[in-house]
């Protein structure tokens, strides 16, 4: 049985959460409640615990059991955290890491899958602020079941409803479901940059953020995977869940990853890896008044066509493809000529989706197909490929 926490927050719309704890008990769940003080005043907790035969927390030193703390066992045991209704106050709240309640800081103190339905007067859902903490929330691979245009309690019309029980229902379930994709299977990642030491502090590298290998670590995490994360120098936060190995130069990242490899059953090649490196390092620093140097370089391993030829028969290999352009004739080639299962392409000429930016598109291309992923957070982008690349149970 999959244990969801319902959050509830203080909306007007909050008498539908016992509707949406109904559902979610006839589809198997266990539902254990959480609510905001404003929450408790519209709804009370006993109702809740009679509908679900759970505690319902409010404070945040509610224990329901004496001597342990519930935001951290709630936020451990649970499958996923749906806040519905989600106000404006909590959308902010939850962007921006507050915990001066039960509900955020059990959302602080969770890592998991979150589902967030917002319910508010439409001037306040389409304020500047609450625009961008749902873009933070969703960037951080929260999905958002988008509330209803209509007349709203305050007797204004426009978006701000909370979405229908059934919709925020089956998201939840969705994201239970797909929690069970990729149980029992590895996931090798490469992220980042590698950074190629010319003297003991200059380096050559790219632009490479991480922040597209650190959402498909995410996503597989989501999806039940054991996860490696094989990583250049990168200030992106990583996922806790997986197992980090550390790496500085494109020879380093090969070893680390060919080490891993036997067991994978899932390979991306999201970093950026240098192509060349300096021949020779030159101790201490190399200065102006010795002239203008020069740097000879050798060509780097290629990673992840080393990575296809060690992988078992079964995995996939996933390479990825940043071009300064739409074309995907290198995408195409690249397929052949490193032995992948797919090539994901991205044009990182559109600075919307290049280096260092938060949302992606991807082009998918494979030996009988060729499909895009839409514009979007790339966490998105990431559960997307997953999608696209992972073989069925």
């Amino acid at each position: 049985m999959k244990t969801v926490v319902l959050g509830v927050s203080g909306s007007v719309a909050c008498y539908r959460a016992c509707d949406i704890a109904r559902e979610l008990m006839r589809n198997d769940c266990r539902v254990r409640v959480c609510l905001t003080h404003a929450a408790s005043k519209f709804v009370s907790p006993s109702l809740f615990e009679a509908l679900t035969g759970q505690p319902c927390l409010v404070s945040a030193f509610d224990e329901p059991e004496q001597g342990r703390m519930a935001h951290i066992d709630w936020a451990r045991e649970a499958d996923v955290v749906t806040v519905a209704p989600a106000t404006a106050n909590i959308l902010n709240k939850l962007a921006n890491g507050y915990a001066d309640d039960m509900l955020t800081t059990l959302a602080l103190a969770y890592d998991g899958p979150t589902v967030v339905a917002p319910a508010m007067n439409p001037t306040m859902f389409g304020n500047e602020t609450t625009q961008a903490s749902l873009r933070a929330i969703e960037a951080r691979g929260a999905s958002i079941v988008w509330p209803q245009s209509g007349d709203v309690a305050c007797g204004e019309n426009g978006q701000g409803k909370l979405a229908a029980v059934q919709d925020i229902v089956d998201a939840t379930l969705g994201v239970l479901a797909r929690s069970k994709t990729l149980v029992g299977k590895t996931v090798l990642i490469t992220s980042g940059p590698t950074q190629e030491p010319i003297d003991d502090v200059r380096f050559l590298s790219n632009r490479s953020s991480g922040k597209m290998g650190a959402a498909l670590a995410r996503a597989a995490l989501d999806r039940g995977a054991s996860v490696v994360l094989v990583t250049g120098p990168t200030n992106t936060v990583l996922p806790s869940g997986a197992t980090l190995v550390w790496v500085r130069t494109a020879r380093e990242m090969l070893a680390a990853a060919m080490s891993h490899v036997g067991n994978s059953d899932l390979i991306f090649g999201a970093a950026a890896v240098s192509d060349f490196s300096p021949a020779m390092l030159v101790s201490g620093k190399i200065r102006k008044a010795d002239g203008l140097p020069t740097v000879a370089l050798v060509v780097n391993p290629d990673i992840i066509a080393e990575l296809a030829k060690a992988a078992p028969a079964s995995a996939r290999v996933i390479a990825f493809a940043a071009e300064p352009n739409p074309d995907l004739e290198v995408a195409r080639r690249k397929l052949e000529e490193k032995g992948v299962y797919a090539v994901a392409h991205n044009d990182v000429s559109d600075a919307g989706i290049g280096f260092e930016s938060d949302d992606n598109e991807l082009t998918l291309v494979t030996r009988d197909r060729e499909v895009r992923s839409p514009r979007a957070p790339k966490i998105v982008c990431a559960h997307w490929l997953l999608e696209q690349t992972t073989l069925p149970n």
